[in-house]
């Protein structure tokens, strides 16, 4: 696969029309069976999520802090995989994990001491590229690092606003 044939025209339009790369994803959540699941549409699909065994889920499908962990993991994934591609960097295999520690004593609200959300979060990258340099093998790790998207928010968080709304006092 050629990548930069495919991503020239995408880049020449954003150069031209810089509104064009404005983008909004969106995911909207909604209750589905109990109160401990919730079914999630997004436009890549449709995703079950469910409270942690932890915090009194059944343990049947991916929490929240799975969610966010994949979203990390396939983030870094993708963009390690198209920057290699790319550069031109030979690989034969890469591999992301994400780990994520927690204390559910915040999040029981248990102790007002311990910080509800993740305390750290790992991302590991294994790749098997024994014919690359190790000059490319640092290109690669800063190139990904600096266009991972999810690594990049979750580094510099962005401010995050909620509103509330209640359609039983809507006439």
């Amino acid at each position: 696969m050629d990548l930069r044939t495919l991503q020239r025209p995408l880049k020449q339009r954003y150069r031209e029309e810089p509104e064009a790369a404005q983008i909004t994803l969106r995911a909207v959540a909604s209750q589905f069976e109990s109160p401990l699941r919730c079914v999630i549409e997004t436009t890549g699909g449709t995703i079950v999520s469910e409270a942690h065994p932890g915090v009194g889920g059944p343990g049947t499908a991916s929490c929240s802090g799975d969610l966010l962990l994949a979203a990390l993991a396939a983030c870094a994934q993708i963009t390690c995989q198209m920057v290699a591609t790319a550069l031109g960097i030979p690989y034969r295999r890469i591999s992301v994990a994400a780990e994520g520690d927690l204390d559910l004593l915040g999040t029981l609200g248990v102790s007002r001491e311990v910080p509800v959300g993740f305390q750290a979060i790992r991302l590991l990258v294994d790749i098997d590229a024994p014919e690359a340099t190790p000059e490319q093998l640092a290109n690669l790790r800063e190139k990904t690092e600096q266009f991972c998207v999810i690594y990049q928010t979750l580094r510099q968080p962005p401010a995050v606003t909620v509103q509330w709304s209640n359609a039983s006092s809507q006439p």
